[in-house]
């Protein structure tokens, strides 16, 4: 997990940071075949060229970016647990619990949904 140690890095709040880490860690740990890259500046699991899952971090927020089909899949399990939504994001505020489960079947989803995509993106 050496990829994301420059992005790690550069978050402000260690506290931030630390959660960082424990999401990254937990989707490699879950999902080990996905390769890990820092692509347009945020860390990106990507499965046979494919995209996967980025994350990205806001001033409120860290945001799981799965691609539109997987936000509007989850948007409404997303906003029962409390996190906002947008387009492309799921934002879970740093005051609140990261829910693994639901971050298990969105990449599940994408790894079912994306087999034999040729394209990084939809």
């Amino acid at each position: 997990m050496d990829t994301f140690e420059p992005y790690l890095s550069e978050i402000k709040h260690s506290s931030q940071a630390t959660r960082v880490k424990e999401i990254l860690d937990w989707i490699h740990n879950h999902f080990p075949a996905l390769e890990t890259r820092i692509a347009w500046g945020y860390p990106h699991f990507v499965h046979k060229g494919t995209f996967i899952l980025a994350l990205s971090v806001a001033k409120e927020h860290v945001a799981i970016a799965p691609e539109k089909v997987a936000v509007d899949k989850f948007r409404h399990q997303a906003e029962m647990l409390g996190y906002a939504t947008s387009q492309q994001l799921i934002k879970i505020k740093w005051n609140q619990p990261v829910n693994f489960c639901l971050l298990q079947k969105i990449i599940e989803f994408n790894l079912d949904d994306k087999k034999g995509y040729k394209t990084y993106w939809r």
